[in-house]
């Protein structure tokens, strides 16, 4: 397990109630961690950005110990 801090922004935030939070995960890259918390938040499908450590990443990065992720949906806007 690997404890590390993540970040929510517009509808996952919404859907999870918060904007940040301390998370234990067994997922050992990005692309598993939001398999997991879609599991648990029921968070959209839609195509996402990840950062990691503020770093936008791919999808299959791995995930270290004390990394802060973060999960950033498409915006719309005019």
């Amino acid at each position: 397990m690997k404890n590390i801090t993540l970040l929510y922004f517009a509808a996952l935030r919404e859907a999870t109630g918060k904007d940040q939070e301390n998370y234990a995960t067994a997922a050992h890259t990005i692309a598993e961690l939001y398999a997991e918390l879609q599991q648990r938040y029921t968070f959209p499908a839609v195509p996402l950005r990840a950062a990691r450590n503020h770093v936008f990443c791919d999808w299959h990065e791995a995930i270290a110990e004390q990394d802060i992720i973060a999960f950033i949906p498409p915006v719309a806007g005019g």
